[in-house]
């Protein structure tokens, strides 16, 4: 037998099986990166859906969009990678070494664009820690900032019943924590539906208006017991006005007896306005208690601040005739007192103008000048039988406010160095 047609199978055999091995380790690496690439990709697609959920942001809606690309391009790679495993069946008996080969490099291939796609996918992965460390942060206050709504709604519900169990109906508060339902309504809802950043807004402001109601709940026993305590005391001092006003009548008649007219003519009218006053003031604080009988909180409290007004401006004008009578009396008795008080504060005014100067400031000087003219014809306008005291305490108290206004003056500018 020639043996040059003697075939070697060993040689031959061997480097086939080689090219089908390597051609299968190109595969399973291949496979390896198929599903690196895909398990990359699916746990990016939860931080993506994370950042879309809470972040509308230009910066947001442009991650969703480049994953969206590199979503196209991940597809397009594992189709490639697919194709290449379907047209190569590397457990043919007859695989020859060609084949193995071929398959070998279109694995490689497809495994080399796997990995660089999967190192790109890395890479824009690291990009949005900036988004998606906020965006976990928002989603982390969502289930807090819901439960928070739901206890404080209950808070306030608690507090009403409160309330209502000592007698207070507090309807308003009722009716501003029944217009929190629909809110809550969404909150149950959920983020899915309303998205995170207005779902966790929604609960804040539900937060606040339900821990609103309830300190205000929490406030009303007190703020009854307080309308009750303003009603008793106006009460009391309205009674008190009413007999005070009726003294100043006889008051009155003592100014007509023994001073001029100018004296008490801006007065004539204090007797008919105080009794009108208070007239006015126990209607009011009937109605008051009318209101707090029927808790209307707010107008009840109106209406003693107009009784409490009433009685001011009445007690002044009482007042005011009284201190008029006893002024009268000390200045018709002795006005020397007054007078020298004032001549005083304008010497001391004086004084002050010259600290440090050797002539005073004419804007000092000429009002102070004018003061001592004034005091000397208010003296001497105190003619007659009834002389006109009363101008002279008005004259005399308006000098000491124009004195005292250039005292001002001085300290000011001498405090700013001019």
């Amino acid at each position: 037998m020639n043996g040059g047609g003697i075939r070697r199978w060993g040689w031959g055999s061997g480097r086939a099986e080689q090219l089908r091995a390597d051609a299968q380790t190109a595969k399973d690496s291949a496979a390896a990166a198929f599903y690196e690439l895909d398990t990359a990709q699916r746990e990016l697609r939860i931080s993506i859906e994370t950042i879309s959920a809470v972040d509308s942001s230009p910066a947001g809606r442009k991650a969703a969009a480049d994953f969206a690309e590199l979503g196209r391009r991940i597809d397009s790679v594992s189709h490639d990678y697919i194709t290449a495993v379907d047209s190569h069946d590397l457990d043919r008996d007859d695989l020859d070494g060609a084949a193995a080969s071929r398959a070998r490099a279109e694995l490689d291939r497809a495994r080399g664009e796997l990995e660089r796609t999967k190192g790109d996918l890395d890479r824009f992965a690291q990009s949005l820690g900036p988004l998606l460390s906020s965006a976990e942060n928002q989603l982390a206050r969502l289930a807090p900032a819901v439960e928070r709504a739901r206890q404080s709604l209950l808070g306030a519900s608690n507090a009403l019943d409160a309330v209502r169990a000592e007698g207070l109906r507090a309807d308003d508060l009722a009716a501003r924590l029944a217009a929190l339902s629909p809110e809550l309504t969404k909150l149950n809802e959920g983020a899915g539906t309303h998205g995170v950043q207005e779902t966790v807004q929604r609960a804040d402001q539900v937060v606040r208006e339900a821990e609103a109601i309830r300190a205000q709940a929490g406030g009303l026993p007190q703020q009854a017991a307080d309308i009750d305590k303003r009603i008793a005391s106006l009460r009391t001092r309205t009674e008190a006005l009413q007999n005070r006003a009726g003294q100043v009548e006889p008051v009155l008649s003592e100014l007509r007896r023994r001073f001029s007219a100018a004296c008490w003519q801006d007065l004539q009218q204090v007797p008919q306005q105080a009794e009108r006053s208070a007239q006015q003031a126990g209607e009011k604080l009937r109605e008051a208690r009318t209101a707090r009988e029927e808790q209307r909180w707010p107008d009840a409290t109106a209406l003693l601040s107009t009784v409490r007004a009433l009685l001011n401006t009445t007690d002044e004008a009482v007042k005011a005739a009284g201190d008029r009578l006893q002024r009268l009396n000390e200045v018709s008795f002795d006005h020397s007192g007054e007078v020298e008080r004032t001549r005083f504060a304008i010497r001391d005014a004086q004084r002050l103008a010259m600290a440090g100067r050797a002539t005073p400031d004419p804007r000092h000087a000429q009002p102070l000048d004018n003061a001592v003219e004034r005091v000397d014809r208010a003296i001497a306008s105190l003619t007659g039988r009834h002389p006109d005291y009363w101008h002279l305490l008005t004259e005399l108290d308006a000098v000491k406010e124009t004195v005292q206004q250039v005292v001002d003056q001085i300290r000011q500018e001498r405090a700013s160095g001019n």
